[in-house]
């Protein structure tokens, strides 16, 4: 029987260590003696502008974007919606808002700029001589090839008047802090919405190194715009960005270690594999279920009873036309690798609320699953193939669906074995 109450648990524990009221609260800068100005980005972009407000003692004014369906009320701040993770008019109309609200400042002017995940898609902005389709295009091809964020991040900011860093140099000659939710592994904050606000030293050369590396098939236009130098995003040793300051205020790490504490606050002893794990997902899924069956069996390298955690940004390359996000395809691939195996269950979902573009976070998963779904009427093998782990739960009920978190730390997998 899957334990869904104590999983569940864990994952609020997880979201809540990552509250926007809270992480900010201890970051909150001193008052300019000029303007302040909130920019922001992301899918809890909304949250933390509202958090901003209600902890700022004094005037400001901004624009933040978020998700469809992700706003917040905000009572000087100005929330805007927008698509992801295709992006989308509404988008690039928010890219614009940006801008504008970070021209004509100056030195006695502060810009906090909220950054979390989600912000690559939420912030198209395509350098002269291409268009938002050119860019659309080109997060399809990214989002379809399998490559690590990080890869993701380095070509996408080769490709933008708004990402490597632009943004802040925009807001020249004003002071940047950049207050970010990590959702990427390392908590490198120049990748996190592909650095808006933070510059980032990877250089054009090694993004064309990256797309050969990965086999990232992009259209003509978009190779010949990187291999222009004038698409190279700012150095970080920039003059312009001597005086910003960044910092990470809420991260996968924290998260893990707040879920900990909730198990073992439940007479479960926890441990913490990685909050950095990359790599394919159905691949992840199988290191993880090797782990969970050596512990069931043998009490190694871990005694029953024992929840194992991790977290990071897996991928997926696309190979069918199934429904479901990175978590619920890891989870699906789990369930088949533990499949007989009893005294496990697992919850996988995205800190976010959202697994790739379902509504779902993610799901749960025992040893009987993969049984059920064939009592179901559903070939697992097949569904994993297709890449549709969504239809594979949602005919068990299986699927976690809390709606949108409003924060984003990335993956959270927690592995129970009695």
């Amino acid at each position: 029987m899957i334990e869904k109450s104590f999983l569940t648990n864990l994952f609020e524990a997880a979201v809540q260590a990552a509250d926007p009221l809270e992480a900010l609260r201890p970051h909150m800068p001193e008052r300019p003696g000029g303007r302040t100005v909130v920019i922001g980005a992301g899918k809890g972009a909304a949250q933390l502008a509202r958090a901003f407000e209600a902890l700022w003692d004094g005037p400001l004014s901004g624009v933040v974007v978020t998700r469809y369906g992700y706003g917040a009320p905000c009572a000087q701040i100005r929330v805007m919606e927008a698509a992801h993770p295709v992006p989308d008019e509404a988008g690039l109309a928010a890219s614009e808002a940006l801008f504008e609200a970070v021209s004509g400042l100056c030195e006695d002017d502060l810009v906090v700029a909220l950054i979390c995940g989600g912000g690559s898609a939420l912030l198209p902005a395509p350098p002269e001589g291409l268009t938002l389709d050119d860019e659309r295009a080109l997060n399809s091809a990214l989002l379809a090839s399998g490559a690590p964020i990080s890869a993701m991040n380095a070509i996408r900011k080769h490709v933008s008047r708004i990402k490597g860093g632009r943004l802040a140099e925009a807001a020249h000659p004003a002071r940047v802090l950049s207050l970010v939710v990590s959702d990427v592994p390392g908590d490198d904050p120049a990748q996190v919405a592909s650095g808006p606000t933070v510059p980032d030293a990877v250089r054009r050369q090694q993004a064309l190194d990256l797309i050969r590396a990965h086999n990232i098939e992009l259209p003509e236009k978009i190779m010949a715009h990187i291999a222009r130098e004038e698409a190279a995003a700012p150095r970080p040793d920039a003059s312009g960005f001597a005086r910003n300051e960044v910092r990470v205020i809420a991260s996968a790490a924290l998260s893990l270690e707040a879920a900990a504490q909730a198990a073992e606050g439940q007479a479960v002893p926890a441990v913490i594999l990685s909050d950095a794990i990359e790599g394919e997902a159905r691949e992840v899924a199988r290191v993880h279920a090797a782990i969970a069956r050596q512990v069931a069996a043998k009490d190694q390298p871990f005694a029953k009873p024992v929840v194992i955690l991790s977290g990071g940004e897996t991928t997926v390359t696309l190979r069918g036309k199934g429904r479901g996000g990175r978590n619920s395809e890891f989870l699906l691939s789990f369930a088949l690798e533990i499949q007989g195996v009893e005294g496990i269950c697992a919850l996988a979902a995205d800190t976010d609320g959202i697994d790739g573009s379902e509504e779902n976070a993610g799901a749960f998963a025992d040893g009987q699953s993969a049984a059920r779904m064939r009592t179901a009427g559903r070939d697992p093998v097949a569904d994993l193939g297709n890449n549709d782990a969504y239809g594979a739960f949602e005919g068990l009920g299986d699927l976690y669906s809390p709606g949108p978190t409003g924060t984003n730390v990335n993956d959270f997998r927690a592995i129970l074995i009695r």
